[in-house]
C-alpha cells in the first residue's frame, strides 16, 4: 500500500465535484445568435416613421431663433469666462463646429492630451509594473507535442521557477524557449523537476540582468485579500488578472507525472482570479508584488477547460523549499506519514485504514481505524486533505495531529 494514498473507491469523496486540471489547452464554442437591428414597429419599420398618426408635421421654425441664438451664445459666453480657459476652447470647438457643418456633439472636441487623460496609478497598476519583468513566457516541445506556460524569474542570472506539468513533454530530449517581456528569447535547461509537488526549476541560457521577483509568505495570506495573477493564458504573454484568495488548504488533485506512480495532490490556494491554460507557472502575488503562490490549476465544468473562477496555487512557502533543493540536487524529497487512508461517509476526517511498519505513525502511536480530525491545526476534512497536508511540509518536521479521541505529535519522515 502506497503512503498517504487511498486505495478504494471510498477513499475519493463522492459527488458532482468539478474536474480539476492542470491548465491544458481548451477549446472554446461560438457563441449564442443574436437578431439584427431593433424590432419592427406596428407600421413594417423600426419605431414610427415621421407624421405618423398622433403625432403630427414637426412645428415649423420659430421667426426669433436667431435672436434667440444669439442670447444663448451670449449666455454660453458668460459660462465660459467663469468655468476657466479649457472650457471656453471647449465652447469655441462646438461652435465653429456648427458654423462649419461639423459634428454638433462630442465628436467636435479634440481628445485630450495623454497627460490630461492619464489617471492616477492604482494599486494593481502599481503591482502589475513592479512584477511583470520577472514573468516570462515558455514555449515547449516534446516528442509528439508542444505547448506553452509560465515561469517566474528566481535569480538575474536565469534560474526559473513554474510547473513540472508545464516542462514535463521536453524532459527527454526536448526543448523549452524562454521569452521575455522585452522580447528576448533564449533556450531554458531542466534543471530539476518534482512531480508530488508539480514544481520545476529550470536555467535560462546566456542571460543576465533580469528582474528577481521578491518572494512573500503563504502562511500569512488571509481568506478575502486582494492578489493578482500574471502569466501567459492561450499564449497571450504578459496577461495580468485580479482575484481575491478564496479558500486556503484547498485538496487539489491534477494527476501525476507520468513516469511518477502517485497522483499530485496539491494543498494549494484557491483564487477566483482568472486563470487560463498557459498561466501555469505564473506567480499570484499580492498587493505589494510579493510571490506568495505557483499558478497551477483550475476547476473545469465540461471540456472547454477555460476560467470558471476556481483556480489553485502552490503556496510559495512550499514551492521555496522545493526549488532550493531541485537547485542544488535536481530532486526534492518528499514527507510521509505512513498511512494509508480512506474517507467515512458517516464523520468528517481521514480515517487510517493502514498503518505501515517503522513509519512516522506507528512510532507516534496511530493506529488502523484511527480518524484524524486536523493536521497542526489545519482541520482534515477527509482523506485526500490528509495527503495533502503531509505532502506540504518537509521530512523531519514535528506536526501535532488530532485523532477524534487523542492528540500526537509526529516527527515526519522522509519518502524512500
Amino acid at each position: 500500500m502506497a503512503n498517504e494514498t487511498p486505495d478504494d473507491p471510498d477513499a475519493t469523496p463522492t459527488g458532482p465535484n468539478p474536474r480539476v486540471t492542470p491548465d491544458g489547452a481548451g477549446g472554446y464554442g461560438a457563441g449564442p445568435s443574436y437578431p439584427a437591428g431593433p424590432p419592427p414597429g406596428p407600421y413594417g419599420t423600426a419605431g414610427y416613421p415621421l407624421g405618423s398618426p398622433g403625432y403630427g408635421p414637426p412645428p415649423p421654425p420659430a421667426a426669433s431663433g436667431r435672436r434667440r441664438s444669439a442670447r444663448l451664445a451670449a449666455l454660453g459666453l458668460v459660462g465660459a469666462v467663469l468655468a476657466g480657459g479649457i472650457g471656453g476652447a471647449v465652447g469655441y470647438s462646438l461652435a465653429e463646429s456648427r458654423s462649419t457643418g461639423g459634428s454638433t456633439g462630442v465628436l467636435g472636441v479634440p481628445l485630450p492630451s495623454v497627460e490630461e487623460a492619464a489617471l492616477p496609478a492604482g494599486a494593481v497598476e502599481a503591482v502589475a509594473e513592479r512584477v511583470l519583468p520577472g514573468v516570462v513566457q515558455l514555449r515547449v516541445e516534446g516528442s509528439g507535442s508542444a505547448g506553452e506556460g509560465s515561469a517566474l524569474v528566481l535569480s538575474t542570472d536565469g534560474l526559473l521557477l513554474t510547473n513540472n506539468h508545464v516542462v514535463e513533454a521536453a524532459a527527454n530530449r526536448g526543448r523549452v524557449t524562454a521569452v521575455f517581456q522585452n522580447g528576448d528569447t533564449a533556450p531554458a535547461a531542466i534543471v530539476g523537476r518534482d512531480p508530488s509537488s508539480d514544481l520545476a526549476v529550470i536555467r535560462a541560457q546566456g542571460v543576465s540582468g533580469l528582474t528577481a521577483l521578491e518572494l512573500g509568505n503563504s502562511d500569512a495570506v488571509r481568506v478575502g485579500q486582494q492578489v493578482v495573477a500574471f502569466g501567459s493564458p492561450l499564449g497571450l504573454g504578459g496577461t495580468v488578472t485580479t482575484g481575491i484568495i478564496s479558500a486556503l488548504n484547498r485538496p487539489v488533485s491534477v494527476g501525476g507525472d507520468q513516469e511518477a506512480s502517485e497522483a499530485t495532490v496539491l494543498n494549494a490556494l484557491q483564487t477566483d482570479a482568472a486563470i487560463n491554460p498557459g498561466n501555469s507557472g505564473g506567480p499570484l502575488v499580492d498587493m505589494e508584488g510579493r510571490v506568495i503562490g505557483i499558478n497551477s490549476a483550475i476547476a473545469t465544468t465540461g471540456q472547454q477547460g477555460g476560467s470558471i473562477g476556481v483556480g489553485f496555487a502552490v503556496p510559495i512557502n512550499q514551492a521555496k523549499r522545493v526549488a532550493e533543493e531541485l537547485e542544488r540536487t535536481g530532486k526534492a524529497s518528499r514527507a510521509v506519514l505512513g498511512v494509508t487512508v480512506g474517507n467515512d461517509p458517516q464523520v468528517s476526517g481521514a480515517r487510517i485504514q493502514g498503518v505501515t511498519p517503522g513509519s512516522a505513525a506507528e512510532a507516534a502511536g496511530i493506529k488502523a481505524g484511527d480518524l484524524v480530525i486536523a493536521f497542526d491545526g489545519q482541520r482534515i476534512l477527509a482523506g485526500d486533505g490528509l495527503q495533502a497536508a503531509v505532502r506540504s511540509r518537509a521530512p523531519g518536521e514535528v506536526v501535532d495531529i488530532q485523532l477524534a479521541d487523542r492528540s500526537v505529535s509526529v516527527t515526519l519522515g522522509a519518502a524512500s
